[in-house]
Formats: C-alpha cells, structure tokens, sequence
C-alpha cells in the first residue's frame, strides 16, 4: 500500500539513440528501489534537454507542449497507482507500468465472447436453440468480414452505432437468398447477441451493455390453429396413403395432448401413468425448458395410442416409444400436403397442433388458462395468454351470456 511503498518518477533521454540531432524522452518507474523505463514516444533535441531539471528548457521551440505532456503523464501514472490500491493490487514498477499501457487489463474480443458463450452454454441450452446460437454466430462472422472488414473486434469498440448496423445488416443479407429474415427473425438474432453481452458483463468483460438504448421490437403476430370444423375435417377424411395416415393420426394426437414436436417423439410408455382420478395421464419434462408438465389422455388422444400401440413394425416407431413419428422435415412436408387434401388455407406445421390444442380445445371449452398453462408446460403465464387472444367464439358466447343477464 501506499503507506508502506515509495515511488518515484524521473524522466531522462538516451543519448545513444540519437537520431538526427534527436532524443527519446524516457520515464524512470520506481516503487521501493526497483524501476522499470518506458518510453513516451517523444523526442527532443540534446541541447534542449535540462538534465538536472528533467525537462525540455524553456528556451526551446514548443518546449511548453512537452514539459505539460510530461506533466499529464506523470499524473496519470499517480492515478494509475491510485487505481492498483483500490483493487488491493501489489504495487509494483511492472504494475504501474503495465496498468499506464493497459497490458494489465484482458482484452476479449466478440468472437471470443460468441465461442466462449457457446462453449458454456452447450450444456444448459437444447441443441435447438444452440442452433439458433450458431446461425446468429454465422451472422456476426459475415457482418465482420464483409461490412467492417475486419477479422474480429474488441468488445469495448462496441457501441449502440454498431448494434445499428448489425440489425440493418441482418435485414438486408439473409443467410439463405431466398429466406429474407422477417422483423421478428431479425429481433431474434439481436436478442441472442444481447444476451451474450450481458454474459460479457457479468464476467466482466465490459463495463457497459452497448444494449442499454437498444429496444427489441418484436411484431404481434396470430398463431396459427385450427378451429373445430378443420379439425374435424382432418380427422374424418379419407385417407389412401399409409404415411399420410400415420402423420394425420401423430398431429391428431397432439392436437389433444399439447405436445410439441420433440416431447411426442419421445413420448414413452413410462410417460403414462394413473392419475388423481385413475385416469390416464401424460407425465413428463418439456425437452425446452425442462419444466413438468401433466395431461389427462382425452378419449381421441387414448384411442390413438392404442392403435398403435402394438405397431413394432412401424420402423419410426423407436424402441419404448409410444407413437410412429417421422423427422420434424418430413411430418411437416406430410402435413402441408394433408391440408391441401382437406382445403385447409392454412400453413400447417406440426406446432399448430399445440396452438389448436391450447385454442380450440382447452380455452374454447372455458378451461381456465392457469390450468391450460400447467398442461403445456409453460414457464410463463404471459406466454399462454397469447392464445386467449384469438378465441372469437369464447368472447362472443361470453357476451352472449352477458348480454342474457343485463336483460
């Protein structure tokens, strides 16, 4: 500590490295006898140097600019000891030295940061979003290349100018030409680079999110569900191709259940168990968040997986699992081609089933949506309540029964 150090700073030239008439002007470090020299990349002429003074003499041109450069610089190398202290640093001429030049300080880069993240987080996050991970990586490593042109920049460049540019850029150079990423894939992308900043700042990396005036803005949209009629439809129609058949029956089945793609893949017959009511129910954790979830088998759902429940021929049917289910790819390439069979104007993915589930089965039947949320899994209540949004029906015949009790 101060109390128990003594330092010292003199500046010297070194005649030997004249050039031209001219000296290096150098700083003599010194903490409890050992010093350390470095220079301040100025030069003087040798006849202008007072070397008892350690200054440039009056005398000289411009000898006002360099003796108060001096004089700056020598404070900063007190505020530099000043900052070791708070610290609780040991003081060292090194220290000093090294804390003046910033050697002393790590300087990681955005790269680094983005193969740091993903390196830790590979183990916390599923590989779905780790994807999503990589493909915003993809971004980043154009971005730096083809507009600032450089291979990789140091965190602390980073500012609310290049976080602009970074969106407008994302906007306007889809990773796939004939994929534009839409204003809520772009909002996706900025989200988990903002992230990865906040995780630079925990680790002290940064002492400031270049996020703080940043604003995500991320567009409402409708969730896509089908409505009883269509659902019906979907169920009832004829069917002549067995592939079609299987898919039909999988995304009926989810229809009822609520669940996702994933969790219906690895739906097991150890997820079925007896319930508080000696009922069937579907136990498990969402494979997205990990959360428990728990869904009474509704007789549709029941009769499906009794169909195939003894199907060990089907080759989707993994060993233990419950249900055939083809690739995410292929069960929805089937389901687009099943809802132009059925005149269903809709994009039908395999995810819509968990839309119709928490609309047109759950919430159009007055289930509460606490209780909606508990069945999907949600960790949110604020995610479920997007879908109370669209349910027309529930609203006009809660009107209805309004309007029934004010007359």
């Amino acid at each position: 500590m101060r109390s128990q150090s003594t330092f010292g700073f003199s500046f010297y030239v070194k005649k030997y490295k004249k050039i031209s008439g001219q000296v290096p002007i150098y700083v003599r470090i010194t903490v409890n006898g050992h010093s350390v020299d470095m220079s301040i990349k100025r030069k003087v002429h040798l006849e202008d140097w007072d070397a008892v003074k350690s200054r440039v003499r009056k005398s000289s041109n411009g000898s006002d600019i360099l003796n108060s450069y001096m004089g700056t610089l020598r404070n900063r190398l007190y505020e530099c000891i000043e900052e070791l202290e708070k610290e609780r640093k040991i003081i060292t001429a090194d220290a000093i030295k090294n804390r003046y030049t910033g050697q002393d300080q790590r300087r990681n880069s955005l790269l680094q940061l983005v193969e740091y993240h993903n390196r830790e987080m590979n183990y916390e996050l599923k590989e779905g979003t780790m994807k999503n991970y990589r493909s915003t990586e993809r971004y980043i490593r154009k971005f730096l290349k083809s507009r600032l042109r450089v291979k990789d920049i140091y965190l602390e460049e980073l500012n609310y100018g290049f976080i602009k540019s970074f969106e407008r850029y994302i906007r306007n150079n889809p990773l796939q030409s004939n994929l534009p990423c839409t204003q809520n894939g772009t909002m996706k992308h900025m989200e988990r680079l903002c992230k990865m900043m906040n995780l630079a700042l925990r680790e002290e990396w940064i002492t400031k999110n270049p996020f703080i005036k940043y604003q995500l803005k991320f567009r409402k949209t409708e969730r896509c569900y089908l409505n009883h009629d269509e659902l019906q439809h979907i169920e009832s129609v004829k069917l002549t191709k067995d592939r079609l058949v299987l898919v039909r029956d999988v995304f009926v089945f989810a229809c009822y259940t609520g669940l996702s793609y994933i969790d219906t893949l690895n739906l097991s017959t150890d997820n079925i168990i007896k319930g508080v009511d000696n009922e069937l129910w579907i136990t498990g954790r969402r494979q997205k968040s990990d959360k428990l979830f728990s869904v009474p088998l509704l007789p549709k759902a029941l009769s499906i997986l009794k169909k195939y429940k003894h199907r060990n021929d089907l080759p989707m049917k993994g060993e233990g699992k419950c249900l055939p289910v083809y690739s995410n790819q292929k069960t929805n390439q089937y389901l687009k081609e099943l809802a132009v069979l059925c005149g269903i104007n809709k994009n039908l993915t395999f995810h819509t089933a968990r839309h119709t589930f928490a609309t047109t089965i759950t919430l159009a039947n007055d289930i509460p949506i606490e209780t909606v949320s508990e069945m999907l899994g949600h960790t949110k209540l604020s995610t479920t309540q997007i879908y109370a949004k669209v349910i027309k029906q529930k609203i006009s015949r809660d009107m209805a029964g309004l309007r029934e009790k004010l007359r």
